[in-house]
């Protein structure tokens, strides 16, 4: 099932549900993707970009990617392409000429944009109410596009906190040094975003960085404020979330799909993050 809406400024906002399929398509202008139920997986090249309803993507125009997901839950999928002379007049309106920024081109960090950023709650309100708007088939494209600009303005929120500002906190003078520290260290993020469910050694994390194992530990822990082991777990935890709130498995089950080997360190381990067990959580989620 899609519903798609083509609006007069010519953005395009699609959602689209599925069950199980694979196909590659190349975005026509910048996009953003979202995931309301299920895992979606966006393939660029050797790089997998594995997104949940806790997470989004951006795609630069032109970028060939090849969308598969988890067959065992129904995907739901937002779209929303925007048009180049919108962005241009949102630029100049919001940014009134600063540098850097999600659509400065110029600026060292811009490169980087094309990875996944967390979900944050104003976000996720904002296109939670422009996903009901383009299913309903509102009429009102005031308020559609009042909810797209807000959406925007979001993720440059979230793109000068997971991209400027992490550059920043990485103890190297050059900036092309700090630019390429963090694209590699994406590649690490993505990395235990796509291998979760299993087990990642640290050398594997650091080889398909391309980083020496100390300099990953060093430079992942001064922009994410924690060992690659520590976001691993934090990883595991949420998506059990998703598991206990949106699927039937038993716990037991969850632990091993999440990648935990052990029951009890998994109930003690998300006690600590959530302050209720898993099966409590289910109750008040359900």
């Amino acid at each position: 099932m899609e519903y798609s809406r083509i609006l007069k400024n010519k953005n395009k906002v699609t959602c689209t549900t599925f069950d199980h399929r694979s196909y590659s398509e190349t975005t026509g202008n910048f996009s953003i993707r979202f995931v309301f139920s299920g895992n979606e997986t966006c393939a660029i090249g050797r790089r997998q970009l594995s997104l949940h309803t806790d997470s989004f993507i951006m795609l630069n125009k032109g970028t060939l990617f090849t969308s598969s997901n988890d067959p065992r839950l129904p995907v739901n999928v937002l779209s929303i392409e925007f048009d180049e002379e919108y962005l241009k007049e949102f630029t100049a309106k919001f940014f009134k000429g600063k540098k850097g920024g999600l659509f400065d081109t110029e600026h060292a960090a811009y490169q980087l944009r094309e990875t996944i950023y967390p979900l944050k709650a104003d976000l996720k309100l904002n296109i939670s109410r422009l996903k009901n708007f383009i299913e309903d088939e509102h009429t009102d494209e005031a308020l559609i596009n009042e909810l797209l600009q807000r959406s925007l303005q979001n993720c440059c929120s979230i793109y000068n906190e997971e991209i400027s500002l992490k550059a920043k906190k990485l103890n190297f003078l050059n900036v092309n040094t700090r630019v390429e520290i963090l694209r590699r260290l994406n590649l690490a993020k993505e990395f235990l975003y796509a291998n979760y469910d299993k087990n990642i050694s640290l050398e594997s994390l650091a080889n398909y960085a391309c980083l020496s194992v100390n300099h990953l530990l060093r430079t992942f822990k001064l922009a994410y404020n924690q060992s690659p082991h520590q976001y691993l777990i934090q990883i595991r935890l949420q998506r059990a979330q998703l598991l206990l709130a949106k699927t039937e498995y038993p716990v037991y089950e969850i632990v091993n799909m999440v990648g935990f080997k052990c029951t009890s360190s998994f109930i003690r381990l998300f006690r600590n993050r959530y302050q209720t067990t898993p099966l409590k959580y289910r109750n008040v989620a359900a």
